[in-house]
């Protein structure tokens, strides 16, 4: 009997022709499309994959899983990795992974396979949380394949290959950068963009505007927290509570302001620096605004320690380590640190930048009498004396020492 191979399936160039290879090699393929809020013709794929010869494709719904148990709690944890990127991704893989060995435990399947590049974060991503999910499961990786990568050099070759065995895909050798898209974000990657001195081009972009289209007159909107999640978003006094709705609402107001995109140079966790372009238009919105209210929320050492936790979580997520051991951990202390995290922000959108006006904390730690210009408040004015006092020692102690400061 043929064994079986559970693909991860997108419907692109990789993936179709990777299922006409396993298919090539004897191999019976059962495709899984995960749905994560991609915009893209599901049954179109479904038919596209069973045209070359799958066995079965499975489109497994997990849109509202992603949004709720990976992207919502992504922005309550503050990730943001190397500063600039909000983890669009790399939150997907997990909840994907989960989907795949869902379906294998199901069908009794021991073999996995993916299209992740070889040299890419992807295939750490993909292959960690199915390990850890699934212990038993074997992988097969193509793009780490010696007859593989000896007969495909890259997408050129796939493109030639999709070419001659009547594949269609979008890439074309004009256009041939790799897209990946999902409900919270779209990211590219390779082609032209490997030069990191070439622009991108204003066609790349298919989630936000450039500023010649954007509104000329600023939206206002307000998001509600709960414990640092997200639960609901009013604009023009409609309120919006299905988290699904949600996201799909502050996508379509932050895209249309030109909302989330960057252009970086980043770290891949295999040791390579990678260009990326990514459009992340409604959760930049609520990245801010979580963190505006975060800083009248957190006491300041709480907030500090909770900020290297982030960062830490962050190199998790982007190295393939959601269900690891010290993920879970972090996971654990960063959602405690979101307790007393409630209230509301109002934020204005307008010409590419999400900025917060206003805030309104269920328990805040924010004193205006204590902090007011007008009365003392409790506060001794004649006590900060001492505290300079203290505070210039070392200072003092160092110039005395080796000299004044240049």
């Amino acid at each position: 009997m043929k064994e079986t191979v559970l693909l991860a399936y997108s419907g692109g160039l990789d993936t179709s022709c990777i299922l006409l290879w396993l298919l090539e090699k004897g191999y019976e393929v059962v495709c899984l499309i995960a749905d994560v809020g991609q915009e893209e013709d599901f049954e179109a794929a479904r038919k596209k994959a069973l045209k070359i010869g799958a066995k079965e494709v499975v489109v497994a719904n997990v849109k509202k899983d992603f949004v709720v148990n990976y992207i919502f709690p992504a922005v309550g944890m503050g990730l943001l990795y190397e500063r600039r990127y909000l983890l669009g991704t790399s939150l997907a893989r997990p909840c994907i992974s989960a989907a795949l060995v869902q379906c294998a435990k199901e069908r009794g399947i021991k073999l996995i396979s993916h299209g992740a590049t070889g040299k890419g974060n992807d295939q750490v991503r993909f292959e960690l949380s199915s390990y850890a999910l699934y212990p038993e499961i074997k992988v097969i990786a193509p793009w780490r394949i010696d007859e593989f990568c000896e007969r495909f050099q890259g997408r050129d070759d796939l493109l030639k290959y999709a070419q001659v065995n009547g594949i269609e895909v979008e890439a074309t050798p004009k256009a041939p950068w790799s897209m990946d898209a999902n409900f919270m974000h779209i990211s590219y990657e390779s082609g032209v963009l490997e030069d990191p001195a070439h622009v991108a081009p204003e066609s790349l972009y298919k989630m936000t505007r450039g500023p010649k289209a954007w509104p000329e007159k600023p939206t206002i909107l307000e998001v509600e927290f709960v414990k640092g999640l997200p639960v609901a978003v009013i604009v023009d006094k409609k309120k919006t509570v299905d988290p699904v709705g949600i996201l799909e609402l502050l996508n379509r107001i932050g895209g249309e302001n030109g909302i989330g995109r960057i252009d970086i140079v980043e770290n891949r966790f295999v040791g390579l620096k990678s260009r990326g372009v990514y459009e992340t238009p409604g959760v930049k919105i609520l990245f801010e605004a979580h963190l505006d209210l975060e800083l009248v929320c957190l006491d300041r050492e709480v907030f500090r320690l909770k900020s290297y936790l982030s960062d830490r979580m962050a190199d998790f997520v982007y190295n393939g380590f959601w269900f690891s051991p010290e993920g879970i951990f972090a996971r654990h202390c960063l959602e405690q640190s979101q307790e007393n995290v409630s209230g509301t922000v109002t934020m204005e959108i307008f010409k590419g930048v999400a900025r917060p006006i206003a805030r309104r904390a269920v328990k805040g730690l924010y004193n205006e009498e204590l902090v007011s210009m007008n009365v003392h408040g409790g506060y001794t004015p004649a006590s900060a004396g001492g505290f300079i006092e203290i505070n210039s020692i070392r200072l003092k102690e160092f110039s005395n020492t080796f000299g004044t400061f240049k």
